[in-house]
């Protein structure tokens, strides 16, 4: 800061003395991040853990497809050292930067071979990633210095699964890790990129019922009326047969979704279980090929990663409509 000289003799010797302490004294110590600014510590209630980040996480490990790219779409591919359980390619412009990261297991990992990688911290899609079965639970690995994140989307504890879910609280993710990672600037860019998304989707003219199928063949595992699917639906304009069913996803009866007819059917395009496959069962169902979606192929589909909370969510919204659309 520029400061005003005073020519007096008593007041240039003090600040003389200032100037010789300020240059012994030692500075109080900063931590860069990713974006050059100063990181400020973060404490977070995450799933009824608390998360206290000092400085930036330099060595991750994510786990599931909402949490690696989740950390691709904000420009932190260089702080990754590992990926799992990838649920589905990832988008085009975001592959040269994944294909750069090693992957550590197709599914969730074993403790052993992540702390193999000697991580500080650990990104799951699912609280389910962290158990005695997959890398660990989060006490463990709070213990052993490697600090934990789970998408809040996915908290089943009372008080933190979101109920509804909605885009605001899939930004609140977008900030909150993004402020783990000391880049907020990233975070509020990445948002309204999704909103002007949002905002370029056209809805459909007239009510359009629809089944959200994620997998299942004898009993099929649907969108309920709380998560990911209905809040993509709603924002799609699509009204879901099983709206009404208080929980994220849920398990119906065939003859459930007979009774309901709907206009389309939204199918989830997982590597397990394509949307291909999902096409053949319900041509070949003898119950499900007279419904009036399957005998007029209105099919719409959505890849497996875009349908849980993510920054793919709002692509997914556009895509839907965009497929509605070419379907008349």
């Amino acid at each position: 800061m520029h400061r005003t000289r005073i020519l007096v003799a008593a007041v240039a010797t003090t600040w003389a003395l200032a100037a010789c302490a300020a240059q012994s004294a030692p500075e109080a110590p900063t931590t860069p991040t990713a974006s050059g600014t100063t990181f400020a510590p973060v404490t977070l209630d995450n799933c009824g853990t608390t998360v206290t980040v000092d400085a930036p996480p330099t060595k991750v490990v994510t786990i599931k497809s909402t949490a690696t790219e989740m950390l691709l779409a904000l420009g932190l591919q260089d702080v990754m050292i590992g990926t799992a359980f990838a649920d589905g390619p990832v988008p085009a412009d975001e592959k040269a930067a994944y294909d750069q990261i090693p992957v550590l297991s197709d599914k969730v990992p074993g403790q052993e071979a992540l702390l193999a990688l000697e991580p500080d911290f650990v990104y799951g899609g699912w609280e389910s990633n962290f158990s005695a079965d997959g890398v660990g639970d989060r006490a463990t690995l709070q213990d052993l210095g490697i600090g934990t994140y789970v998408s809040p989307a996915a908290c089943k504890e009372d008080g933190y699964m979101p109920d509804p879910l909605t885009f605001d609280k899939v930004d609140d993710e977008i900030r909150e890790v993004a402020g783990i990672f000391g880049v907020p600037d990233r975070a509020e860019e990445l948002i309204a990129e999704q909103k002007a998304t949002l905002a370029s989707a056209t809805k459909p003219s007239s009510e359009t019922t629809a089944l959200w199928y994620s997998s299942g063949t004898d009993t099929p595992y649907v969108g309920a009326g709380i998560g990911a699917p209905q809040m993509i639906m709603d924002a799609a304009g699509l009204t879901n047969i099983f709206a009404d069913v208080h929980d994220t996803w849920t398990s119906a009866g065939w003859e459930q979704v007979v009774a309901a007819d709907p206009d389309v059917i939204v199918l989830v395009d997982a590597t397990w279980n394509t949307a291909a496959k999902k096409i053949e069962l319900l041509e070949a169902n003898p119950a499900t090929n007279q419904l009036t979606a399957v005998k007029e192929h209105r099919y719409l589909t959505i890849p497996f990663p875009a349908s849980e909370a993510g920054v793919r969510n709002a692509d997914a919204v556009k895509s839907l409509d965009d497929q509605l659309a070419a379907l008349g």
